[in-house]
């Protein structure tokens, strides 16, 4: 099996910690942007797709016959196809591609439709991996718990009621996450917790997902946090 990985040099380095070239039969090409893709379509048997999200008329290269796996953490993918234009995608897969939550034991997936799911199966079978199928919603599951408790972190910091390192090991010695909210955010990137935030809120208007002014002025700022 070909699988081509259109990805930044981050995602592209975790793929390969996952998914390692054996000696089964899988090989992969990347690739970082989608404008020199035509040449490898075609070999491809199936596409991991970290960059489909930011440019959704890009789903039009793909056709129906192919398997693609889109990161769907910022986005519904009857959202990216109705923006696509495209009337018969192809077999349409989401997962939660944020970094340092793709390189786990279950792939965190979402189905465009139900009769995804065969090929879904017959693909991480052959990748040897677990899978859990989530609802086709904003955030998925594991981005929109992960970022909404980051978000509440930072008001609690805001509110200057704990500091970062009091908050990060609270919370690892009050719930057994493996890390704090602030670890956490600067693993994740300020970036995508704010993009995750921000379209989980314009998806449901809920005040729990409503960005934390200080997590704001991280992200207008380019910083990180001191943890």
């Amino acid at each position: 099996m070909h699988i081509l990985v259109l990805a930044g040099p981050e995602m592209a380095n975790e793929f390969r910690q996952k998914f390692q070239e054996d000696d089964n039969g899988i090989r992969y090409t990347f690739l970082q942007s989608h404008n020199i893709i035509d040449a490898q379509l075609e070999p491809s048997d199936v596409v991991f797709d970290f960059l489909l999200h930011e440019q959704p008329e890009r789903l039009s290269m793909y056709a129906p016959s192919q398997v693609v796996f889109c990161n769907a953490a910022t986005i519904q993918l009857a959202a990216l196809v109705k923006a696509s234009g495209v009337e018969r995608p192809c077999t349409l897969i989401g997962f939660n591609g944020l970094p340092s939550l793709f390189n786990r034991p279950v792939l965190e997936v979402s189905l465009l439709h139900k009769g995804c799911e065969s090929r879904l199966i017959e693909v991480c079978n052959e990748l040897e991996t677990d899978f859990l199928i989530v609802d086709d919603r904003v955030g998925l599951v594991t981005p929109r718990i992960l970022c909404m408790i980051i978000n509440e972190a930072c008001y609690t910091l805001q509110e200057q009621t704990a500091g970062i390192e009091d908050i990060d090991l609270g919370m690892k010695l009050g719930t057994n996450y493996p890390k704090g909210p602030f670890e956490w955010a600067n693993q994740i990137g300020i970036a995508n917790v704010y993009n995750v935030l921000q379209a989980v809120y314009e998806d449901t208007k809920e005040e729990r997902y409503k960005i934390c002014p200080l997590l704001k002025t991280k992200y207008l700022k380019g910083e990180m946090f001191e943890v």
